[in-house]
């Protein structure tokens, strides 16, 4: 299953590498990204169902992506929404998470980790 991924990543370097690893390794296509929070929301809210996976960095040019993660809580059951930064603190976890992001991944170090998400979403439930 191919998902249709929404990017929201600030930084130009980190957005094109990020766009290039989902592509060859978490089988995504990337349909939009955006740098700014307002960016964001606006897309999310012309294109409710024009996305599978929203992945949003926290630190924007402007605003924040916790911001929109709340944008994304008026969603179908199907649309994931993952949090990937740097700043991957338990507290910033716990925010993130009681704001509707279904998994949040340290950009430095858990790539990986967010290769094998995709991979499980990508896997029918065993029964």
């Amino acid at each position: 299953m191919t998902f249709q991924t929404y990017l929201v990543e600030d930084s130009p370097v980190i957005r094109e590498n990020l766009v290039d690893f989902l592509e060859d390794v978490a089988d995504t296509h990337v349909v939009a990204h955006a740098s700014t929070e307002s960016e964001a929301v606006e897309w999310l809210r012309a294109n409710p169902e024009g996305w599978d996976l929203a992945l949003v960095d926290l630190f924007l040019e402007q605003g924040n992506g916790l911001a929109v993660v709340k944008a994304c809580r008026t969603r179908r059951r199907s649309q994931k929404v993952v949090v990937l930064s740097n700043y991957a603190t338990a507290e910033m976890r716990v925010r993130a998470k009681a704001l509707g992001a279904d998994a949040f991944f340290d950009k430095s170090s858990q790539l990986e980790e967010l290769a094998a998400y995709f991979d499980g979403l990508s896997r029918p439930a065993l029964r």
